[in-house]
């Protein structure tokens, strides 16, 4: 087994990476947060569900029935990911239009007067909706980062919240930054406020896996297709803050979470994600003798490896991007528990679109641009040739990083 131990097991990253077709094709696959390869579990689910159920679902022929309970079941598994209950989680398009829906159910909660703080940290999903809600008469104000740090200072909210401060709005780890922010201390200072959060974890809930109840928030969205998933993406509504918000389904549509949910969720996708579950069991009999009864302590305690392995890759990232000359570091400069495996840089003097195709014609995939974050990448006078962007997922390993840093090294000198 290969990876960092962790309470005396190690993730055998031979034994994961094995269960993603796609890493057989010689690609050093380096854009996880743009999206994760899906394992063969969930392929076998979504071409089971085309081939054998693709139905309108929900009548009492045996097809429909079966297509409802696969899609019931894919919910529970979205919802496992939150430590949420099934009927307070939504599967939609994305989290971008699940953040568009969102905004649009709050919309009648607002008068003119009333305050919106956002972030400029965010992924461009979590701040256009909200921004827009300008337009009943609420003013937004910006929660900035530090030019120099790229973080988010909870001072600085502080500051912004008020008695008119209506909502919250901050993204639990940014996809350009890389840093955990401390969303439990942000709504207790939202709260304080009389003000609800609204909390994008699409960059954290690849890494750490997020609880809804401990950390107290109002509205959390991820992207399954981002944790190893097809292209859906999930989000939670706490259950006192749902009969608040304007319908946005058809009018008789009237029980949570569809009457959030226009259109409803996809059916093969949705009816795939239990084959995330299936990974996630494959996994866990590998690793651990002793079964756990629970989907969500399963994913807890295999979290548990991904992040101890994770750690170990991004240090060993940072500790050669630090001997390469040129390059300016977005971000912490090591990983110490708050940072994700997600990192960013540029690369002095040289066209970043240059760079990232020599790494791209060498099978190495990485990110390049501003990856929806615009704000943030003007807020550090990168606009508009953005950053080169490396992410890790639980399945990369150490050739991965080492391949990397050496064409990165060839390509700048």
């Amino acid at each position: 087994m290969t990876s960092a131990n962790r309470g005396g097991v190690d993730l055998d990253v031979g034994f994961a990476r094995a269960q993603f077709p796609p890493l057989a094709n010689g690609t050093a696959f380096l854009e996880n947060a743009g999206g994760t390869y899906v394992p063969r579990q969930v392929i076998d689910r979504v071409t089971r569900y085309m081939t054998e159920l693709q139905v309108q679902p929900a009548y009492g022929f045996a097809a429909s029935a079966e297509a409802a309970r696969l899609i019931a079941e894919g919910q529970a598994v979205a919802a496992a990911f939150l430590n949420a209950g099934t009927d307070e989680v939504l599967v939609g398009p994305s989290t971008t239009v699940n953040v568009m829906v969102l905004a649009a159910a709050l919309r009648p909660l607002l008068a003119p007067g009333d305050e919106i703080v956002v972030t400029n940290q965010d992924h461009e999903a979590n701040s256009t909706p909200w921004r827009r809600l300008a337009e009943t008469g609420a003013s937004v104000r910006e929660w900035p980062i530090d030019p120099v740090t790229a973080e988010l200072d909870l001072d600085v909210l502080r500051g912004l919240v008020g008695p008119r401060t209506r909502l919250v709005v901050m993204p639990h780890c940014s996809n350009i930054v890389g840093t955990f922010n401390d969303v439990g201390a942000a709504a207790a200072i939202a709260r304080a406020a009389g003000a609800l959060i609204a909390v994008d974890g699409v960059a954290y809930a690849p890494h750490r896996l997020p609880d809804v109840k401990a950390l107290d928030v109002d509205f959390y969205y991820f992207s399954l297709y981002k944790t190893f998933g097809p292209h859906v993406g999930a989000a939670y509504v706490r259950r006192a803050v749902v009969a608040r918000l304007a319908p946005q389904n058809h009018f008789f549509i009237e029980e949570a979470p569809k009457m959030l949910n226009p259109g409803g969720p996809s059916h093969e996708f949705t009816a795939a994600l239990p084959g995330i579950a299936d990974y996630f069991e494959a996994l866990d009999q590998h690793h651990f003798a002793l079964p756990v009864n629970s989907l969500r302590g399963r994913m807890e305690r295999l979290y548990g490896l991904f992040a101890a392995h994770e750690d170990r890759l991004g240090q060993r990232l940072l500790a050669g991007l630090a001997l390469l000359p040129a390059i300016r570091l977005i971000g912490r400069p090591t990983v110490d528990g708050q940072r994700a495996p997600t990192v960013s840089f540029t690369v002095a003097g040289r066209d970043q679109g240059e760079i990232a195709r020599i790494l791209w014609d060498q099978g190495i995939a990485v990110g390049q641009g501003d990856f929806y974050a615009r704000r943030v990448v003007t807020a550090l006078g990168l606009h508009p040739g953005g950053v080169i962007r490396v992410s890790l997922a639980h399945y990369n390993d150490e050739g991965d990083v080492d391949r990397l840093l050496a064409a990165l090294g060839r390509a700048i000198s």
